[in-house]
């Protein structure tokens, strides 16, 4: 009997549509209409002024790498069979930062600062996750 999975995020009515856009292949923020600051994860509220006017925007998909750390082992399902597997911190062009992973790239090949480009991961029984690449790396459906 496998481990049930711990990886899966709860899909809620304040986030259905950014998961939705996900598996569309696009990328979502939620900008606020009073200050402007756009925001990563998605709530109903701006976290910066706490206004509830807030709309969702299309981000470009353009990032940069802000930090990451290379995940050599980890045990729990479906997290080993990706070994090594980079955990990272993007920044968004759009501002907001988001906590992703980085594909079709080597470890040794990062740079803090270098610029990325969101993809998807589109694995079985999981909604699909925007992670990022290299922005000149060739894109990869994963």
């Amino acid at each position: 009997m496998s481990a049930p999975r711990t990886d899966l995020p709860t899909i809620e009515a304040d986030t259905a549509l950014w998961w939705q856009a996900a598996a569309e292949g696009r990328l979502l923020l939620r900008r606020c209409r009073s200050c402007t600051a756009a925001h990563l994860y998605p709530r109903p509220f701006c976290p910066s002024c706490w206004s509830e006017d807030v709309a969702w925007e299309q981000a470009s998909g353009a990032a940069s790498l802000y930090t990451y750390s290379v995940v050599r082992f980890n045990d729990l399902p479906p997290f080993a069979g990706r070994v090594p597997y980079v955990a990272a911190i993007v920044e968004l062009a759009e501002g907001p930062r988001l906590m992703s992973n980085l594909v079709d790239c080597e470890p040794d090949e990062l740079t803090v600062g270098m610029p990325l480009q969101v993809t998807f991961r589109h694995d079985a029984g999981a909604p699909a996750a925007p992670v990022f690449r290299p922005a000149h790396a060739p894109r990869e459906e994963n």
